[in-house]
């Protein structure tokens, strides 16, 4: 059975692409702080024919998110498919000149410490399965960084760089490693960015395993 798990699993994205793995035959292990908002949406998909279940863990704190990971491959088995998509706090996007080194303490933990423990705790099960996908999802500032958001232009940069470097690293194991990155907001019914055509997008990605970064639209979209 092939297990596929959503770091930042909500009502929209997450579900939608949960919806997407779960047609093509996959169990689905869904991570978000809410364990309430889990159940919800576990029992929504219940309902539409989708295999999931929901662990809880904050993706600031490494040590609740590899726990969740690691329960998440023994209830449902090895993780072949990894997505990290967590929506980054609106206080991390401050002006570049009233960012403080405090304030980048909490886009960090959200895109690099998360990032690298999740990637960390999947990466020996899809090793040993001589196979897997990690899928990384981000904001425009990933590849544009804004100066009235500082915060996750930064930390976006870097949660790239590792996502990259991955990429090249991995590839000749056969785990590919990709980045979707969604300029502006996510919109019910657009053409490209409606949560069901990212959600083919991203199957697509791990599907045809071509390249590191993918746009959803035009970055000045």
């Amino acid at each position: 059975m092939s297990v596929f798990a959503i770091v930042g699993a909500g009502p929209g994205l997450g579900a939608a692409v949960a919806r997407r793995f779960g047609r093509e035959g996959y169990d689905v292990a869904l991570v978000a702080r809410d364990r309430h908002r889990l159940d919800e949406l576990v029992g929504e998909l219940a309902d539409e024919g989708v295999a999931a279940r929901g662990f809880a863990a904050d993706v600031r704190r490494p040590e609740e998110l590899v726990a969740a990971l690691r329960d998440a491959a023994a209830a449902l088995g090895t993780i072949e498919v990894l997505q990290y998509s967590p929506v980054p706090h609106r206080d991390f996007m401050r002006p570049v000149l009233e960012t403080r080194h405090r304030d980048l303490l909490g886009p960090i933990e959200f895109s690099v410490y998360g990032p690298v423990a999740a990637v960390q705790q999947v990466l020996p099960g899809m090793r040993e399965l001589g196979r897997g996908t990690v899928l990384f999802v981000n904001g425009g500032t990933a590849a544009v960084p804004h100066p009235e958001r500082a915060g996750t232009s930064i930390a976006f940069a870097a949660e790239s760089a590792y996502g990259h470097l991955l990429h090249d690293r991995l590839a000749p194991e056969g785990i590919h490693v990709g980045q979707l990155v969604i300029p502006g907001a996510i919109t019910p019914g657009h053409v490209r960015k409606d949560p069901s055509v990212l959600a083919d997008t991203l199957w697509g990605m791990h599907r045809d395993r071509r390249g590191f970064r993918h746009y959803a639209d035009d970055l000045d979209s």
